[in-house]
C-alpha cells in the first residue's frame, strides 16, 4: 500500500512524551518538539491491524513468548543485514538503554571505567554514571564538517577501560561504520581485554546507498566477543511498547544477563509488544522502504534551507538515523544562550549538543522524522530568529 507521511497526526491526546513533556524539558509548551527520538508518523498498517486484532480479544494476561518471536527477529536480520543469529543466544530486554545499564552493572567492576565516543547520545553517560562507573571519552575529531575517529586516543583509552559502548550506526552524527573500521575496533578491544557492546538500534535507518554491518559479523573472532543490542522500536516507531533483543557471543554471558532480570521478575513481553514486533519484522518492510525515502527528502530539505536562508547554521544529511546535527557556532552564543535562543526566539524544542559531549559548545540535534510541513514551519521560525539577532 501507499503510505502518506505528510499527514499531521494530532498527538496531544495520546500521552506522547515528545509533546506532553515540553513544559518539563523546555519550560514552555510553545515550541515545535523536534527532540526525543520518536517519529510523528503512524506505523505500518500490518502492525496496526495485528494490534487491533489483539485488542479485540479482550484478555491480556501474562504472555508467553513463542519461538516465532525470535524467529521473526532472526529472519529480519538475515534478510536485511546477512546476520544469521544463533537463536539460543538471544535474550529479551525492555530496551537497548536498559541493556546498556545491565552491561555496565554486570560486566564492569565496582569503580570501573566505560569508554564512549563523543558526541554520543546522553544515555551512554547516564547509564555509566548511574552505577558509579567512570566515563572515558574518545572524542571524535571534526574537520570541515566531517567527524572522524581519533584512533590513537581510542587505543590509549582502552588501556584504562573495562567496557566499550559503540553506537553503530552513530547517534547523533549519522555515521555508518565500515566493516574495516568495525573490525579494527573489535581487534583493539580484544587486544586490551575490553568488553564491547554494540548499540544497533538505528541499524534499519540507513541512507545514501550505505549498508549497515552488524559488529558481530565482521570476523569469526567478533562473533565470539561482541554483545549486541537490537530493536524494532526506532525502525517502526514502537518505543512505547518497550521491547528489544540482546544477542550474546556465548551462553555464559547470556546466563548472567538473564539471571539479573529474572531476579526482578522481568522476562516477559507484554501482550502488545509481542504482537507488534512479530508483525513489524514479518510484514513491515514495505512501510520502511517508503519511510526511508521520505526521511531522505526531509534531510535534503533542511540542508538546502539552511544553505540558502540560514547560512550561519551548518548541517548535513546523515547516512543513518533520522537525527540531524546542527552546527550553530557562527551564532556566537554559549550553550545556555543557544538553548534560550532556540526556545524563546525560534520556538523550537531541540536537544542541546553539550548533552552529547560535555566539552562541546554551539551544537544542537534536530529530529527530522515528522511531516514536511512541520519542518517547513520550524525552518521559517529558525530563519526569523537568526535574522533577529
Amino acid at each position: 500500500m501507499k503510505y502518506d507521511f505528510d499527514v499531521v497526526v494530532d498527538r496531544s491526546k495520546n500521552c506522547a512524551a515528545k509533546y506532553d513533556e515540553r513544559k518539563k524539558k523546555f519550560g514552555t509548551d510553545d515550541v515545535i518538539p523536534l527532540w526525543i527520538a520518536d517519529m510523528d508518523f503512524k506505523t505500518a498498517q500490518p502492525i496496526i491491524d495485528a494490534l487491533g486484532k489483539r485488542a479485540q480479544e479482550g484478555i491480556w494476561g501474562y504472555t508467553s513468548r513463542p519461538d516465532s518471536y525470535f524467529e521473526a527477529i532472526r529472519g529480519w536480520q538475515k534478510r536485511r543485514n546477512g546476520w544469521d543469529i544463533d537463536q539460543s543466544l538471544m535474550s529479551f530486554s525492555l530496551g537497548v538503554v536498559q541493556t546498556i545499564s545491565a552491561m555496565v552493572k554486570l560486566f564492569t567492576p565496582e569503580g570501573g571505567s566505560v569508554l564512549i565516543q563523543t558526541p554520543v547520545y546522553s544515555e551512554f553517560y547516564d547509564m555509566t554514571e548511574a552505577w558509579n562507573r567512570r566515563v572515558l571519552e574518545n572524542q571524535f575529531i571534526e574537520k570541515d564538517g566531517k567527524w572522524e575517529m581519533d584512533w590513537a586516543d581510542f587505543e590509549a583509552k582502552l588501556e584504562e577501560a573495562d567496557l566499550f559502548l559503540l553506537c553503530n550506526p552513530h547517534n547523533p552524527l549519522g555515521i555508518v561504520w565500515t566493516p574495516e573500521e568495525l573490525r579494527r575496533m573489535v581487534e583493539l578491544c580484544m587486544k586490551h581485554h575490553v568488553v564491547l557492546f554494540s548499540d544497533e538500534i538505528h541499524s534499519d535507518l540507513i541512507f545514501h546507498g550505505k549498508k549497515h554491518t552488524p559488529t558481530a559479523t565482521v570476523s569469526p573472532e567478533a562473533a565470539q566477543y561482541v554483545v549486541t543490542g537490537i530493536s524494532g522500536t526506532k525502525t517502526f516507531n514502537l518505543a512505547g511498547l518497550q521491547a528489544s533483543t540482546a544477542v550474546f557471543p556465548n551462553a555464559h554471558m547470556k546466563q548472567v544477563f538473564d539471571h539479573y532480570w529474572q531476579c526482578m521478575d522481568i522476562h516477559r513481553n507484554n501482550a502488545f509488544s509481542l504482537t507488534a514486533m512479530q508483525a513489524a519484522f514479518n510484514e513491515g518492510e514495505e512501510w520502511l522502504e517508503q519511510l526511508l525515502a521520505y526521511l531522505s527528502d526531509n534531510f535534503d530539505f533542511v540542508v538546502n534551507y539552511c544553505r540558502e536562508h540560514i547560512p550561519q547554521i551548518k548541517t548535513y544529511a546523515p547516512d543513518a538515523t533520522y537525527l540531524m546535527w546542527l552546527d550553530c557556532r557562527e551564532l556566537g552564543l554559549d550553550n545556555e544562550a543557544l538553548r534560550r535562543f532556540m526556545i524563546e526566539k525560534a520556538k523550537l524544542g531541540l536537544n542541546e549538543g553539550y548533552t552529547f559531549g560535555r566539552s562541546l559548545s554551539g551544537y544542537m540535534r534536530l529530529n527530522a522524522a515528522c511531516p514536511r510541513s512541520v519542518l517547513e514551519q520550524a525552518m521559517k521560525q529558525l530563519e526569523a530568529a537568526v535574522k533577529s539577532l
